[in-house]
């Protein structure tokens, strides 16, 4: 089929690349090398044509020729272009010697172009700039109800474990279980051990706070000092009879202990 009735085809009726505005029609082939839909740079309609592409940062030229359009998978030679900008360029004439000089300039701004964002791009990686990450609801709403699921799941297993532990304590499967991991039994006969042990030391701790003793006082009060209370006091003790000359045969300190007696006696009468 000629290159002619391809492009009338393609202008006239349909073609799934084209974008078409109010202004200008576009072309989304990737091997347009203007990205407009005209006759001279659409890869299609042309059976000598060649483009400037860019692949992972590296620059190739790519040529396509009447002698290969039986073979669509070897219709595109892909050259590579040297790093060095001015070399590139005289890799285009070289490769695109006796060709159109449209198909020419055009690849050559096109390399332009290409080296110029691959500059920028390697100036802004050098730069430290914020990461931007784009948010996924739906996975996060999704992570979410996993995560809710895996705590009540959680909770349920931490339940039935304690109910078994406290079964095995309260030795409702009897005093040696057989589908018991071992080290589960360990661990409940451990814990049985350091509550008995507890227990032991609180009921130290409260018969060492319940033991209570009398102490005598020993200080001595002087007899002297007795006399002078007692005559003070005389009336109340003959009163509500609270004194008796027999004590007096007593020994000193039983004197004195029941004195002391009496005397508080004597207060709490008072008030």
């Amino acid at each position: 089929m000629s290159d002619e009735i391809v492009w009338q085809i393609i202008n006239q009726q349909f073609c799934s690349y084209k974008v078409k505005t109010v202004t200008q029609n576009f072309c989304r082939n990737e091997y347009n090398v203007t990205g407009f839909c005209s006759r001279q740079s659409c890869p299609l309609a042309n059976s000598q044509y060649a483009t400037v592409r860019e692949i992972n940062g590296i620059i190739y030229l790519y040529k396509k020729v009447p002698e290969r359009a039986n073979m669509p998978a070897k219709m595109w030679e892909r050259v590579k272009f040297s790093k060095n900008y001015t070399k590139a360029l005289e890799q285009i004439d070289n490769e695109l010697l006796y060709w159109p000089n449209f198909l020419i300039h055009k690849c050559k701004q096109r390399l332009t172009k290409i080296t110029q964002y691959l500059i920028r791009m390697r100036k802004l990686r050098l730069k430290d700039r914020p990461k931007l990450v784009g948010i996924k609801k739906k996975i996060e709403r999704r992570e979410a109800t996993r995560e809710r699921k895996a705590e009540a799941a959680a909770r349920l297993d931490k339940t039935i474990e304690k109910e078994l532990i406290s079964r095995l304590k309260s030795k409702a499967y009897g005093d040696m279980p057989l589908n018991v991991n071992e080290e589960v039994w360990r661990s409940v006969l451990e814990s049985d051990k350091v509550e008995a042990e507890e227990d032991i030391t609180s009921e130290s701790e409260v018969e060492d706070l319940s033991e209570k003793e009398f102490v005598e006082d020993d200080s001595e009060i002087e007899l002297e000092d007795l006399e002078d209370i007692l005559e003070e006091h005389h009336e109340v003790y003959f009163k509500y009879g609270l004194f008796d000359f027999n004590y007096a045969l007593y020994s000193k300190k039983n004197f004195i202990h029941r004195t002391k007696r009496r005397i508080v006696m004597l207060k709490v009468l008072k008030e």
